[in-house]
């Protein structure tokens, strides 16, 4: 494959997470279009979220906490000239991802008689497979992250186009053939084997096979308040889906909510690849004025297409859900247009810049508070409006806690929001996209 010259560290995570979002949301299309009832449907969207859930937090926080300390760590201090040799930091976060999985697994193991789906304890679909998958799947997360930081953009894509269509194949393949959601299972697996074959080869290739008790310790202090951040905050999705599944005690009611509950995936791709490229960035001391100026131009730009395309989805959704899927999840479309806000808060970066400068007990406390008023706000408007009240409590929350980090910034770091908010950019496509929803909310303008 020819390397297209607009690859680089930040456009390579964006179109990994396109890819992984695309290839599910292609497996949503198809499962919906074949045999597999709506109840089969609930329980492979269950697997996969409880999957999720088990791993999304500590995962999240590892690599998070692995990019800053790449550039400047106090166990390996490895600058300027040595810091292309090969890496201990890579081997020992490929440690504590692999003993992190080898935990959960053992102790999904030991609880698994405590799981209770749809209010019936033990009924967790194919839990051994589950456990199996969250063991092996959780380490390869390493994977693109070690392209990113040994400078190799162009590898993200080629291993995204590779590993993705052969997932996208394994899933799919024995439903069309009238299989059961099982195969698919052992499909995803299949691939997974696959990636951990990937991940040796980078580590051989990359890191020093070096145990540093030192780095371990280092990487934890600063990677556990991000661990609880995730679990908290970036896991809203998650808790969103434990109260519906307890508020309804419906498989079926429970796939509505998945189906809809999900976030542009253009958003999601451009904002965690921009987030995250960044990190090391904010790493140094030296690049800091120029970082934020990076990041505010970055998110102008994203800004210029992300809030008009959000729009025209959002203009669409109502018209484009029971076509593209069946009218038993015409009700996914209002939970769709609420993610869709998202977008709002999503291209406010000021956690990125706190977690760059390594102040991640700040973003644990925001983690906090984000979870005290998403589960008692979730509570409350779910019974007025059902699961599109637990999704329009997640939009609140999260827009609260980057209004909180923007405020620490600007008080304790002195770190104005205008140094990387371009604000009236912000504000004109914020209100837009606002009263947009507002007039397809109410039906004034209704394409349908």
């Amino acid at each position: 494959m020819a390397k297209p010259k607009f690859i680089n560290n930040i456009s390579g995570l964006q179109l990994f997470q396109l890819l992984r979002f695309v290839v599910f949301f292609i497996v949503s299309i198809i499962f919906t279009k074949s045999h597999l009832t709506p109840e089969e449907i609930g329980s492979w969207e269950m697997f996969m979220f409880i999957a999720s859930f088990m791993s999304y937090f500590w995962v999240t926080g590892i690599i998070q906490s692995l990019l800053p300390l790449y550039n400047r760590n106090q166990s390996f201090r490895r600058t300027g000239e040595n810091i292309s040799e090969k890496s201990p930091e890579i081997f020992n976060a490929f440690l504590l991802l692999l003993a992190f999985s080898l935990l959960f697994f053992f102790l999904g193991h030991a609880l698994k008689s405590s799981f209770s789906v749809y209010g019936n304890k033990g009924n967790t679909p194919y839990l051994n497979l589950l456990l199996l998958y969250l063991l092996l799947s959780s380490p390869v997360c390493l994977i693109e992250y070690i392209y990113l930081l040994r400078n190799r953009a162009y590898r993200i894509f080629q291993y995204g186009i590779y590993t993705f269509l052969a997932q996208l194949i394994l899933i799919i393949t024995p439903v069309l053939a009238g299989k059961g959601y099982m195969w698919s299972i052992y499909g995803l697996l299949a691939i997974t084997i696959v990636r951990w074959v990937w991940l040796i080869n980078l580590l051989i290739r990359y890191s020093e096979f070096r145990i540093s008790f030192d780095f371990i310790k280092e990487h934890l202090k600063l990677g556990w308040p991000l661990i609880v951040t995730s679990l908290i905050s970036g896991s809203a999705q998650y808790i969103d889906g434990i109260i519906v599944s307890a508020h309804f005690d419906d498989p079926r009611m429970f796939a509505v909510f998945r189906y809809g509950a999900k976030e542009f995936p253009v958003v999601i791709m451009l904002d965690t690849g921009l987030s995250n490229a960044m990190l090391p960035q904010f790493g140094t001391r030296a690049k800091l004025k120029e970082s934020l100026h990076v990041i505010k131009k970055k998110s102008r730009n994203l800004m210029h297409y992300l809030f008009p395309m959000s729009m025209l989805v959002l203009l669409f959704a109502r018209w484009l859900y029971p076509r593209m899927f069946t009218p038993d999840f015409m009700r996914s479309a209002d939970i769709f247009m609420v993610y869709i806000m998202l977008v709002i808060p999503r291209l406010l970066f000021p956690n990125t810049i706190i977690i760059g400068k390594k102040r991640t007990g700040i973003v644990m406390s925001a983690a906090i508070f984000e979870l005290v008023v998403n589960i008692s706000l979730s509570m409350w408007l779910v019974i007025d409006y059902g699961a599109v009240g637990v999704a329009l409590a997640t939009f609140i929350v999260y827009f609260l806690s980057k209004v909180y980090l923007a405020g620490y910034l600007w008080i304790k770091m002195k770190i104005k929001p205008g140094e990387y908010i371009p604000f009236l950019t912000f504000f004109i496509y914020s209100v837009l996209l606002t009263l947009l929803f507002v007039l397809i909310d109410h039906r004034i303008i209704d394409i349908n």
